[in-house]
């Protein structure tokens, strides 16, 4: 059998996360992450990578520049392993998180490709430009094989126009591309066809509600394999309460919190996005803070809690209405996988809907996905760990044979 294993590239602006993935079974060989890329403190860059083996391996050294970091990952390849000399890489897959409505699939990437990549900076200040920069440097240094770019917002390029259409100006749509994408598309994608499988059934046949939860959150309606609607929209701002983002707000905050404190909109948007969401109501973003602090009876963390679950259990009730007919609801991500508490709330008064919940089930501390929802729940509710750098992996490779 000939190799499938890719190279998962994910750049962010200070980070650099790489795996090899085989792209048919899913087994990951080694993960790594290279932190403080180009630290403005001079603080020393961190390198992590996991062998084989599964032994853990840390160093401190000098990262000035996403090439370096790449660099220090091929050295560690080489001395933990296992040798990429060896490997027989077929592709090398990025993630790049704003594809505009340009882009439905994954596409090889060359120079007309980095260009539409550059040209959707605007939609994606924070993060195309890192994108870009690892794509850039990947090619360099990984020139003999091919390199595939995998969109973040290819997945709910299927919204319906009624779904992605905000009530603005035609102007600001047509000359200025305001409207949904919805992000974390990878992982949606992975995790309702994986619903779908896991009950037995063709993907085209299963309705699904994904609440994808970690720092970053986000809600979609998945029918028959395909994203009908989804909660981040323009930008990754809006829709569930995050880790630090505030989701869904009044729009004239902006202009309110200008005229009453003088903030520039660079200073709200900061703080929209790096200081609310759970951090705000809480005080710091971390749900396992939220969850001792519950056990104690603090009437903050109850608040931050009621205020999460119940956005939660909004969205879910709205995208059972889009989709008409709801055969599951996959939680994934690293609030969805580990907080019971949190799974138990958001569904808690759903009963109408057909969405029951086993409480022992739910409680159980279990590895791997696993049914949540009681026997006699019409609405099947599954916990789905998400493998977005699998699913990367096999983009990247069906690109590749296709071609």
């Amino acid at each position: 059998m000939t190799s499938a294993l890719v190279i998962v590239i994910n750049a962010g602006s200070s980070s650099l996360k790489y795996s090899l993935v085989d792209g048919d079974s899913g087994e990951t060989r080694a993960v790594g992450l290279a932190e403080r890329i180009a630290d403005s403190s001079g603080a020393m860059g961190i390198l992590s990578h996991t062998g084989p083996d599964g032994d853990k391996h840390r160093s401190e050294l000098p990262l000035p520049s996403h090439e370096a970091a790449l660099r220090a990952a091929l050295d560690a390849f080489d001395t933990y392993g296992p040798s990429l000399a060896d490997a027989g890489i077929v592709a090398v897959g990025h993630r790049v998180v704003h594809g505009g409505a340009r882009f439905s699939a994954p596409v090889l990437v060359d120079e007309a490709l980095v260009d539409a990549v550059r040209d959707l900076v605007p939609l994606a200040p924070l993060h195309n430009p890192a994108n870009l920069e690892g794509l850039e440097v990947a090619r360099r240094i990984f020139d003999t094989v091919p390199h595939v770019a995998v969109f973040d917002t290819a997945f709910h390029q299927t919204l319906p126009e009624q779904a992605y259409t905000y009530a603005v100006p035609l102007e600001w749509r047509d000359e200025h591309r305001i409207r949904r994408y919805g992000f974390h598309g990878t992982s949606h994608k992975f995790v309702s066809g994986e619903t779908a499988r896991l009950l037995g059934r063709p993907v085209e046949s299963v309705n699904t509600i994904v609440l994808h939860l970690g720092n970053g959150a986000s809600a979609a309606a998945v029918a028959g394999g395909r994203s009908v609607d989804t909660s981040m929209g323009l930008t990754p701002l809006e829709g569930l309460v995050m880790g630090t983002r505030s989701g869904d707000l009044d729009p004239a905050l902006h202009a309110h919190l200008h005229r009453q404190l003088g903030w520039s909109l660079e200073e709200i948007d900061e703080r929209l996005n790096r200081d609310s969401g759970m951090k705000g109501l809480l005080g710091q973003s971390d749900m396992r803070e939220l969850e001792r602090r519950l056990e104690e009876d603090d009437p903050r963390a109850r608040l931050a809690m009621d205020v999460y679950c119940y956005r939660l259990r909004k969205y879910v009730g709205a995208y059972y209405a889009a989709l008409g007919r709801v055969d599951a609801i996959a939680f994934t991500g690293g609030v969805g996988e580990h907080a019971p508490g949190v799974r138990a709330q958001a569904l808690a008064g759903l009963e109408r809907l057909g969405i029951r919940i086993d409480p022992e089930a739910n409680r159980a501390q279990r590895s791997g996905a696993f049914t949540v929802s009681a026997e006699d729940s019409e609405v099947a509710v599954l916990v789905v760990p998400t493998n977005e750098e699998w699913q990367i992996a096999r983009e990247a490779l069906a690109v590749v044979r296709d071609s």
